[in-house]
Parts: structure tokens; C-alpha cells; sequence
């Protein structure tokens, strides 16, 4: 059981070190009441946060009431049985945490105090969560979504041509954002943050940015960790077709728009949102039978260069993963190609 051998407030608010409630830690209701007006009126949570919080410390108080004990004698062993009661009962792994570390939190304040010698849950963890697998495009599906050319109409003779040309700019739009996003497997904010080419001012600095010549993007991923990616012939040549027709930005508009690859609608850098409404109906337009989003393709890119080169420590380069754990679920993707491929192939895996 871990003894409170450091401030288990460190970054809260100065206010929340003050001293807690006289309410004893042998009557848990007030107790709970105390931790929770800390919480409301110090640390200043949210009133959906406290709700969650208040059914939290409630099953506590219940569990403790039926043990027949106080919060004084509660033990390590009483709280990894209760997490298997609430296991066991149907709740979720993460749902199981979320109560665990609420529990943690008010050991963590009374130790805090003085009023418990040590923090019961401080060593207890929650289930591990079932990782689900990525959602990946087979090899075809990426390519007919990337390829895709959507053929624009002329509503009208008035305003036909400023449709037509509306038309041609999203199409082209889309087409490079779907041809870099599984070329180069880049994360939606990094490709919405991407700039014509390197530019430094006083008013914007690129975070990422073109090479044409090295047909690379140099993009500054999670935690600021910057890296450059390869981007294929295809995607390439639909970035330079995007390029020419890439109107000017809003009047109005600053350094930052002005320096984007991309634009939206508005002729101001588009937004991950947009990037999302665009890709899922480019897909709903090419006939793929799933709906799209960036990330899909992002997977799609790990899984079918791992596929093909099966250098998990390259991919994970690529991806930008800090963690080579991060990237070996696309391994996952793969072994579950080739038990397909088994299962349809192989004559004793096929079904009588």
C-alpha cells in the first residue's frame, strides 16, 4: 500500500492544499461531501465532472457501508475485490478506471491531511482494454478513393461557369488531400497545418511545409517531434494540379492563410473538419462501401507498407509513432490479411 511520501496535488491549484473538512474519515458521507465541495469550489471541476465524481464516491460509500468499515480500514485487497465486483458485473475497462481514480483521488486528498496513513487504490489498475484494431481501405479501395475524378455539371448558363470552377477546385482538392494522406500517412492536423513551402516571419512561422524539389512534407507531428516524409510521384503531381488552380486567400486574410497548401471554401486554411466532410464524401462519391475518414487512411498507408516491406522500426519512422508498441498493432492488420487468406485458400480451413 503506497505511504504519501509526496504531494498528490502537485500542479493543482495553491487553494487545494488548504486544509480539508474536520469531517472524520470514519463517517464516509461527510467525508465524500467535503472531497466534493473541494473539488467545486477549489479545483473548480465541471458540473457534469461532478456528477460522475458524486456516483463514484456513492458506490464507495454503499461498498463501505455493506464491509462494515470506515475509510480509516479500508484496504488494497478490499479495492482490487470491488474492481472485480464491477468487472464482473458488465462495466468496462474504462469505466472501471474513471471510478478507481476517483476513488484515488479522495484517499490522495485525506492522506494529504493526515487523515488516512496510506492510499489503498494507489497500486490498483483497472482491466486492461481489449485494443481495438485500425480500420483500413484494402489496397484498391485507397487507390480508387485517391484516383477518384469527379466529373463537375453546369447547373445553369448564369451561373454555370463559377460552379464549374467551384467544382474543379474541390475536386482537385480533395484529390491531393486523399493522394498525400495515404502516400505520406499523415495525421489530419498535420496536413491541414501545412504550408506551400517554408516560410519565417514575425507574424507566422511554418510548422510544415512542401520540399518540391526533394518530394518530401517536413511536418511537426505529436509532442513537437518534427520528421519528413516521402510523398509518391501520384501525389505529388495531384499537389502541383491543386497548386495551379489554388485561388488567393480571403481578403482579410493573414500570414498563415496566405502561406496554406490548403484552402477551404472560404479561401482561409482549411479546417480538420472540413478535411473530414470532404474525404467522407469523395468516398461516398468513388462507390466505396465504407464511410472514410483521415485517420483510415493514415492506417491504410502503415498496413500496406508493412505489408509489403514488413520493417515495423521504418513504419514506426514514418509514422512519427515515439513508440514502436504504438506500431506494432498494424502487425495485428496484417496476420489478420493472412488468416483471410488462409482460411479462403488453404484446403483444411475451408468448411465442409
Amino acid at each position: 500500500m503506497a505511504k504519501f511520501d509526496t504531494d498528490p496535488h502537485v500542479g493543482a491549484p495553491a487553494k487545494a492544499r488548504e486544509p480539508a473538512s474536520n469531517a472524520p474519515a470514519g463517517d464516509v458521507a461527510l467525508t465524500c461531501t467535503a472531497y466534493l465541495d473541494m473539488l467545486r469550489h477549489v479545483r473548480r471541476l465541471s458540473a457534469r465532472t461532478l456528477v460522475n465524481y458524486q456516483r463514484d464516491l456513492n458506490d464507495l460509500e454503499q461498498r463501505t457501508r455493506r464491509a462494515g468499515t470506515d475509510l480509516r480500514s479500508i484496504t488494497a485487497q478490499d479495492i482490487r475485490a470491488w474492481a472485480a465486483s464491477l468487472h464482473a458485473g458488465g462495466m468496462t475497462p474504462r469505466a472501471i478506471a474513471a471510478r478507481l481514480s476517483a476513488w484515488r483521488g479522495l484517499f490522495a486528498w485525506l492522506g494529504l491531511h493526515g487523515r488516512v496513513a496510506s492510499n489503498p487504490v494507489q497500486d490498483v489498475r483497472a482491466p486492461r482494454a481489449a485494443r481495438p484494431l485500425p480500420r483500413a481501405l484494402s489496397v484498391d479501395q485507397a487507390v480508387a478513393l485517391a484516383a477518384y475524378s469527379a466529373a463537375p455539371d453546369i447547373v445553369n448558363e448564369k451561373s454555370g461557369a463559377r460552379e464549374h470552377v467551384g467544382a474543379r477546385l474541390r475536386d482537385a482538392r480533395g484529390r491531393a488531400i486523399a493522394e498525400l494522406l495515404y502516400s505520406s500517412g499523415l495525421r489530419v492536423s498535420e496536413l491541414v497545418g501545412l504550408d506551400v513551402r517554408y516560410m519565417r516571419t514575425s507574424e507566422h512561422e511554418s510548422a510544415g511545409w512542401v520540399d518540391w524539389d526533394a518530394c518530401e512534407v517536413a511536418v511537426l507531428g505529436k509532442g513537437g517531434k518534427r520528421r519528413s516524409v516521402p510523398v509518391g510521384p501520384p501525389a505529388m503531381q495531384a499537389l502541383r494540379d491543386w497548386l495551379a488552380l489554388r485561388p488567393s486567400p480571403a481578403p482579410g486574410a493573414g500570414a498563415a492563410d496566405h502561406a496554406a497548401l490548403f484552402l477551404g471554401p472560404r479561401a482561409r486554411r482549411i479546417s480538420a473538419q472540413r478535411v473530414w466532410v470532404e474525404l467522407r464524401e469523395r468516398a461516398h462519391a468513388a462507390g466505396l462501401p465504407t464511410a472514410v475518414h483521415p485517420h483510415m487512411l493514415r492506417h491504410s498507408f502503415a498496413s500496406h507498407l508493412l505489408q509489403s516491406s514488413g520493417d515495423l522500426r521504418g513504419v514506426q519512422e514514418l509514422l512519427g509513432h515515439a513508440s514502436i508498441a504504438s506500431t506494432q498493432i498494424y502487425t495485428r492488420l496484417d496476420f489478420q490479411h493472412l488468416a483471410q487468406v488462409y482460411d479462403a485458400a488453404h484446403p483444411r480451413a475451408k468448411k465442409r
